[in-house]
């Protein structure tokens, strides 16, 4: 009995200290109050303000379809993801944190007085007041930066406002509000802000699937985010113990290790396409979810086809890739993929935006433009053998990729299978100007210099270009020569510059051409990557030394482009454009009519169809395309002589005298390509003694005009050149 009786009079004792401290507590917190400045108080935000405030420190690109392509990290300071809504956050934390920070957070109305009394008591003998501060103080201060504490202390003055501005907010704010901000905008560990950073951060989890053990660490880093593992073990420990949870020592210590010696920074959901991620959201705000064109289906179909061809063809130093996928109707990019070997090195760099060696990827366009012309018909004969061409630092020889020579071809012939010699030959005669102005209206920025500056060698891909404007240029082809920009977001059609470039005959003509596989079989064989069973037009392109590798190619729908080689420049090993790129760009034709067969292009109304007499031994006789005008006149004619064209000199050449060789030792030989009856030479206007296919001529110093004319005095073709030097006497 007097054991009972000394118990109920210790606990009588107790909770009348207890009371006393909660008056005495009210006591002082109504002193503090009364003394409290006029105006010191500012106005606080409400739930709502405050929840449209929120801002990630990761904005967020998703595919045309709305799912995840990739999460960007815009701001270096801290980690926050998504608000977390109090329903999507795990009861058991919800239950931990209140035990931890505010055990009768349900009870008060902003501040508990037997809190507050006890910490003021304590810190009567000091210069600031620690501890007592409810979770509704707590969130105040992070709402008001004035009240942030500082070297873990705040003044008197800081408490007195926390504690009105408390009060404030439990009138206006509802506590499941207080506690759904609470977590939102405390840090947990390190840089992670917010219970959907640290969730994720810490356990890999979402902030709903917390379990107990995981919710006692994050409810005890609370106190001190950057506490050591003994220290939150111990925390833990006396949490789980005071909740009387008992969650086991075991897994508690497993958790702790978790996130001691986890994979510590905050993994990206999705890292498909960086630099679209950096392009699309540069402009955007900080946090923003923008939808773009990719479709992450052919993205990841891209990236894993790139991948394992360069993975076998890592024996030959091929390290890097790049990929594009474009619709030709829209512009809309479907897939942008640039993938490095090594990662360290090139993880930043832009494959699809890098200037490199165009090899022979621009040939279709001269061909287009000499069509467009009229200088050349599909069926036209051109001479691919040894060629040396005067150059201002010595002589051009140009040589096809196996140095073979084949004769007489057709322009046919020469551009599917890619043959270098008569497309040097096809550049003199279109012009090295010329195809400069078409190739910027491709919207080819980088061509800059003169004429001089690029020479004959601009035929096979002397210029530096990128995936991009290539893939571009090729799906202009695709659209009956009308230009248009590539584009990312979808929906900015009235942003988009358009222009025609080529004519639908000529844009025609290249990509039937470009899908001839008996035309191609000179060089590449009848079997190839480049044979696909639904109709493509494509062009495969090395440039000097095999740094880079191309296949760009078409259907009716979709333009691919891919590139090999590596971002260091380093030249690859054996590798041509069948090796190379050719098979990436095939899996993923493949992939994008795995259910469409990607009919033939119609022809334009402005083509004519007809049979061809060759001779026996360049080929047989078959039909061919002409733009109307171009056809030959009889069945008799032969090809190849209906556009007559002077091969030297080319336009644009300089040819210097030598004054100490006699004028008649240094004559130079105009010639013609063909040259029919009633053709003749004709210099700055006036006829020349002579006709022929080639005629001699002793140089004179200036600038001429060199021209074909027939009997009706028509021009049929020109050049201008230039004789530099004192004429010898």
């Amino acid at each position: 009995m007097k054991r009972e009786s000394f118990r109920k009079k210790t606990q009588s004792a107790e909770r009348r200290a207890q009371n006393r401290i909660v008056v005495f507590g009210s006591l002082l917190v109504f002193m503090i109050l009364i003394f409290l400045p006029v105006g010191m108080a500012q106005a606080l935000p409400s739930y709502q303000e405050v929840r449209a405030s929120h801002v990630k420190t990761d904005s967020l690109l998703l595919d045309r379809r709305g799912e995840v392509l990739h999460e960007l990290r815009v701001d270096q300071g801290r980690r926050r993801l998504d608000w977390t809504s109090i329903q999507h956050i795990s009861p058991a934390l919800q239950e931990a944190v209140i035990q931890a920070e505010d055990k009768r957070f349900y009870q008060h109305r902003g501040v508990d007085y037997r809190s507050m009394g006890g910490a003021m008591i304590r810190g009567l003998t000091s210069e600031s007041l620690r501890g007592a501060s409810t979770i509704t103080m707590q969130l105040v201060s992070f709402l008001d930066r004035t009240l942030q504490s500082k070297m873990g202390k705040r003044s008197v003055w800081q408490k007195q406002r926390q504690v009105f501005e408390a009060w404030e907010m439990e009138k206006h704010w509802s506590k499941a509000e207080i506690l759904e901000a609470y977590l939102n905008l405390v840090s947990f560990r390190g840089e992670l802000q917010g219970i959907a950073a640290a969730a994720r951060g810490l356990f890999g989890k979402d902030p709903h699937g917390l379990d107990r053990s995981e919710s006692l660490i994050l409810a005890s880093l609370i106190r001190s985010p950057n506490a050591s593992s003994g220290d939150v073990l111990k925390r833990v420990s006396h949490l789980d113990q005071s909740m009387g949870w008992n969650s086991g020592r075991g897994e508690i210590l497993s958790k702790v290790q978790q996130v001691f010696s986890g994979p510590g920074p905050l993994r990206p959901r999705a890292t498909l396409a960086p630099h679209v991620a950096r392009h699309v959201l540069r402009d955007e705000p900080k946090g923003a979810t923008v939808t773009c064109t990719l479709d992450s289906g052919i993205q990841h179909f891209a990236m894993d086809r790139l991948d394992h061809h360069l993975t076998s063809l890592r024996s030959q130093n091929v390290m890097d890739g790049a990929v594009v996928v474009v619709e030709n109707g829209t512009g809309e990019v479907l897939a942008y993929v640039s993938h490095s070997g090594e990662p360290s090195s090139g993880r930043f760099v832009d494959g699809v935006q890098a200037k490199r060696q165009a090899g022979s990827a621009l040939k279709p366009f001269i061909y287009a433009l000499a069509f467009d012309r009229r200088i050349l018909t599909p069926a036209s004969l051109l001479d691919d053998t040894p060629l040396d061409i005067s150059v201002l630092n010595g002589i051009y020889q140009p040589r096809n990729y196996d140095s073979q020579f084949k004769g007489w071809v057709t322009s046919r012939v020469a551009l599917a299978s890619s043959l270098n010699v008569p497309a040097v030959k096809v550049l003199s005669l279109v012009g090295i100007e010329p195809v400069l102005v078409t190739l910027r209206r491709l919207g080819i920025k980088s061509l800059k210099e003169s004429a001089d500056f690029y020479g004959p060698a601009l035929a096979l891909g002397s210029a530096d270009v990128s995936l991009w404007e290539l893939v571009n240029g090729y799906r202009t082809l695709a659209n009956e020569g009308m230009w248009g920009e590539l584009r990312f977001s979808p929906r900015d059609e009235g942003l988009s510059r358009n222009g025609k470039v080529f004519s639908k005959e000529a844009a025609f003509l290249v990509s039937d051409i470009l899908s001839d596989r008996e035309a191609r079989s000179t060089t590449f064989g009848l079997e190839s990557p480049l044979a696909t069973r639904y109709w493509t037009a494509v062009k495969t392109g090395t440039s000097k030394d095999m740094r880079d590798n191309w296949c760009i190619g078409y259907s009716r729908r979709y333009t691919v482009g891919v590139w090999v080689g590596n971002f260091s420049g380093e030249p690859m090993w054996n590798v041509s454009g069948i090796s190379g790129a050719a098979p990436v760009w095939v899996e993923i034709m493949d992939f994008l009519h795995r259910q469409d067969q990607a009919p033939r292009q119609a022809a334009p109304a402005g083509l004519v169809h007809k049979e061809i007499q060759f001779p026996q031994a360049i080929e047989s006789s078959r039909k061919e395309w002409f733009i109307r005008g171009t056809e030959p006149a009889s069945e008799g004619r032969k090809p190849g002589q209906f556009n007559p064209r002077i091969v030297y000199p080319p336009t644009g050449a300089v040819i210097a005298l030598d004054p100490d060789i006699p004028g008649d030792l240094q004559k130079v030989f105009f010639i013609s390509q063909t040259v029919g009856e009633g053709l003749r030479w004709k210099l700055n206007g006036d006829p020349m003694d002579g006709a022929g296919k080639a005629i001699a001529w002793v140089p004179i110093a200036g600038k001429h005009h060199l021209a074909l004319a027939d009997e009706e005095e028509k021009i049929v073709d020109f050049v201008y050149f230039e004789v530099r030097g004192s004429s010898p006497h």
